[in-house]
């Protein structure tokens, strides 16, 4: 058989430096830091689209929707 190479692992997301097993998946406390910090300020954050009001009820008037 022939040996495969086992694949890489993937590099740090922040810097892309080799990641260090302490601080998984990224390559140090400084790298761990910056991501924590991008997700408390929103920068990761999803977009949704609103389609009930605070109440749970229906939003009647939403702009780029046909009405039938």
């Amino acid at each position: 058989m022939s040996d495969a190479a086992a694949p890489s692992p993937a590099p740090c997301p922040i810097c892309g430096k080799p990641r260090a097993p302490q601080f998984r998946p990224f390559c140090s406390k400084r790298c761990a830091d910056v991501d924590l910090n991008r997700w408390l300020k929103g920068v990761y954050a999803v977009p949704v689209t609103e389609t009930d009001d605070e109440d749970g009820e229906k939003v009647e008037d939403q702009p780029g929707r046909d009405r039938p």
